[in-house]
């Protein structure tokens, strides 16, 4: 059972019921932001259960929660929109905080004429270059040496800019996570790599992935700091990555930043967790829940409103109404587009192969209307 580690090293600001603990630096996180986090958290948590259900009812052919995790999502708070993220694949609310619409997201999970990434990717694999969102790769670690590539580039280039990266800690198993991590201690990249660790790499428990006594113990090895927070401490993970940034632009190096938090439900649409894991291992958790505890730190400071929670919840389960609706109208990308984004200027054996698909007998799709 993946218990609720409290040892001391690892850093928090608010106790489970979210009151700062006593002693705490609270970090200044101004009033505007701080509701605006709630708000993106609250819609991370409505997308989650509205998706699922339309994935349950066979409309969507596949989906990933993150329940539970969603306060190690606003790590890129603290960024600025210069700043380059290399997601994995269950940080919806970095998406959203960066601009990502809902109404992007919903067309990307089906795959439509709308689709960002015009329907070559699976759902949950959202790519928004106009956000510096790169895409998200399903071979797990993939992203970690191309973000500490991003954040050397930055460095040559004279600038201050960062790269951060998420990756679950059983992709610390991966060559990818060494190779990375590795080139970024040498080259002092302004890097920030964020280890979500939820308990379980699917159905691999913590223990099979490392001896060590924590992940962030294993930065000491490649010369960098590692520190340990409170995943579901929405104020300790701004505090730790704001300190991690500023440590990088000032050409200080990476930083790697564990962020013990637990996934409350399976892995994807497509995982039972009930076969590998004990039913009553979440409850545990489920009292350290990242929204509630942000919601009570806001009654605390006194900026909490239930009317416009319940407002905001109205509008957003609002938009996404609309938008499942208007993809019941979007026909699904034209075949030829396979052939866009790859080359600035189509090589003769492309422009050859268009042709010849083109030429071929059509079959309607059960997409196009």
């Amino acid at each position: 059972m993946v218990a609720v580690q409290a040892q001391d090293d690892l850093r928090r600001v608010l106790d489970d019921e979210g009151k700062p603990l006593p002693g705490v630096q609270v970090p200044a996180i101004p009033e505007d932001t701080l509701l605006k986090i709630f708000d993106t958290m609250a819609l991370v948590r409505i997308m989650d259960d509205r998706m699922m259900r339309l994935q349950r009812q066979g409309r969507l052919g596949f989906y990933m929660k993150s329940i539970g995790e969603e306060a190690s999502h606003f790590a890129v708070a603290a960024l600025r929109a210069s700043d380059w993220v290399y997601p994995s694949y269950r940080e919806q609310g970095a998406w959203f905080w960066r601009g990502y619409t809902i109404e992007q997201f919903v067309n990307q999970l089906f795959g439509n004429e709308k689709d960002p990434v015009k329907g070559r990717q699976m759902p949950v694999h959202h790519s928004a270059n106009w956000l510096n969102l790169v895409s998200i790769s399903s071979p797990v670690g993939t992203q970690i040496p191309q973000a500490v590539g991003t954040a050397y580039a930055a460095k040559i280039a004279g600038k201050d800019d960062v790269a951060m990266v998420y990756f679950g800690e059983g992709t610390s198993s991966t060559g990818e996570f060494h190779v990375g991590m590795n080139f970024a201690g040498v080259w002092k990249a302004p890097c920030i790599f964020l280890c979500r660790n939820n308990g379980w790499a699917i159905s691999v428990p913590t223990e099979k992935q490392t001896a060590a006594k924590t992940f962030a113990s294993k930065a000491i090895g490649y010369g960098m700091p590692g520190i340990r927070v409170d995943g579901n401490d929405l104020l300790a993970v701004w505090q730790v990555t704001s300190e991690a940034i500023a440590r990088a632009r000032a050409g200080q190096g990476p930083t790697m930043i564990e962020a013990l938090t637990y996934r409350i439900q399976g892995h994807s649409s497509s995982d039972d967790p009930s076969v590998y894991r004990d039913p009553k291992e979440p409850e545990i958790w489920e009292k350290r829940d990242p929204l509630n505890r942000l919601r009570n730190y806001l009654r605390h400071c006194g900026l909490y409103n239930e009317a416009a929670e319940k407002a905001h919840s109205e509008q957003v389960n609002q938009a996404i109404t609309d938008a499942l609706a208007a993809v019941d109208h979007i026909p699904a990308p034209v075949v030829e587009s396979m052939f866009d984004d790859v080359y600035e200027e189509l090589p003769w054996n492309l422009r050859e192969q268009r042709q010849y698909l083109m030429a071929q007998p059509r079959t309607k799709s059960p997409h196009q209307h």
